[in-house]
């Protein structure tokens, strides 16, 4: 990929602009230097840019995927029609033990070309294997906010919270794509004092979690038949509200968590998943409005796809229809949770305003699927698919220009070819971590 540089002068003319808000405004051009707005004017076209016409074509912010496991993508499908227990213990789990550095690598690749594809801009991931994560994403231009996963209940636990707090210090400050934290797995697996003590180590790196919290019900009973708390009382006791907390799922999550909950705190839903692996409806659909969130996509191992934009039409469908409020769950509401992603990660995007990084997708709203548009949020969020994505931009350099992505797409099915061959060959391993 190349690097943005302050040569790089892009003007979007003629687009028309849906902010953050859902709000529309008119005609008008974006101009893109060094990878940030530099103004937003209906001012006479200025020499000296890389014209991009938008006339007829819609500006929005790009997507955040606030929860995936990225390396996942290169397991897409070997789990199926099972419940959760056998999904983790007989498949995931003993699949993952067995996967290798550029297992992780490639799987990251792939998964990456195709949130681009999606008009993801910014992805969350919560994985081990860090290095390989962080190369990929940098190769592929795509910004992450990545979070090594370690679990407290592994002979390794030591281990895997020293290689965390290195690689956080090795890497951080060094792409301005890139921003790091650490990632206990959850509350049931990382028991006791050692929870505590990988909060207590991001606090002294200057750095927030992504952990797992109250996916599902059967979580949250052992929590309180073996503690005496909720997973998310268990969270709050050991200080996970006093750093910036990207909370994974938290489906399960009762009214009475409410109280433990503060601003540092982001929940991160899958709605997809939790159908796939018939989780139930939990409680996020009657607490949505006490509860600061977006969406993520958790692994394409579980959701199968990876666009956040897919979950937050679910997630509006199912609320429509477990609350049995068709007048609730407005499309608004849905557009500006999708946004919330950009305000967890700090990336200076989500915003289209002078000073803001150029992270934009550019809509073609004129299509089969979409068209006759009366309201493009509508269009956008309950008919629109990637192919209404024309571009997709990162810092102002394109990824996907004209509806092609940038990375070379033969090579990376090759590579995912020979890597998908080679793990059904090795087969399942024994795995150190029961769900």
């Amino acid at each position: 990929m190349k690097q943005v540089s302050d040569k790089d002068r892009i003007l979007l003319k003629n687009c028309k602009i849906i902010d953050e808000n859902g709000k529309i405004s008119g005609n008008t051009n974006i101009y893109i230097s060094d990878g940030k707005i530099e103004k937003i004017s209906n001012d006479v076209i200025q020499s000296g840019y890389e014209v991009t016409d938008c006339t007829g074509y819609y500006v929005t912010p790009g997507f955040v995927n606030l929860h995936t496991h990225s390396p996942m993508n290169i397991m897409k499908g070997i789990a199926e029609d099972i419940d959760i227990d056998v999904w983790f213990n007989e498949k995931i789990f003993p699949y993952e033990s067995k996967l290798k550095a550029d297992d992780v690598y490639w799987g990251t690749v792939i998964a990456a070309a195709e949130m681009i594809e999606n008009g993801v801009t910014a992805f969350a991931d919560h994985y081990f294997a860090q290095e390989s994560v962080y190369r990929a994403a940098e190769d592929m231009g795509i910004r992450c906010d990545l979070a090594p996963t370690i679990f407290g209940l592994s002979d390794d636990y030591e281990k895997q919270l020293k290689d965390a707090e290195d690689f956080i210090i090795k890497y951080c400050n060094k792409n301005s794509r890139i921003n790091l934290r650490l990632g206990p797995h959850a509350p049931y697996t990382c028991p006791a004092g050692k929870l505590t003590e990988i909060i207590n180590s991001a606090k002294k790196l200057g750095v927030g979690i992504h952990i797992h919290v109250s996916e599902t019900k059967e979580q949250v009973e052992d929590s309180i038949r073996l503690t005496g708390k909720t997973p998310v009382e268990v969270l709050y006791e050991s200080g996970g509200f006093d750093v910036d907390a990207i909370i994974a799922h938290g489906l399960w999550t009762t009214r009475e968590d409410l109280k433990f909950v503060n601003e540092n705190a982001v929940f991160a839903f899958s709605p997809k998943t939790y159908m796939k692996l018939s989780m139930g409806s939990g409680n996020i659909y009657e607490l949505k409005d006490s509860l600061n969130y977006s969406f993520g996509t958790d692994g394409a191992a579980s959701s199968n796809t990876l666009s956040p934009l897919e979950q937050a039409k679910i997630f509006a469908l199912n609320g429509k229809l477990l609350t049995g409020d068709a007048a609730g769950f407005k499309i608004p509401e849905i557009w500006k949770s999708l946004m919330n992603g950009h305000n967890a990660l700090k990336f200076n995007t989500g915003k289209i305003k002078e000073g803001y990084d150029a992270d934009l997708l550019i809509w073609d709203l004129d299509r089969l699927n979409t068209f006759p548009v009366y309201d493009p949020l509508t269009s956008i969020i309950y008919s629109s698919d990637s192919g209404n994505i024309r571009y997709t931009m990162v810092q102002g350099e394109f990824l996907k220009y004209d509806g092609k992505l940038k990375a070379d797409t033969a090579k990376i099915f090759k590579k995912v070819k020979e890597v998908q061959e080679d793990i059904l060959l090795r087969g399942k391993g024994r795995s150190k971590v029961q769900y």
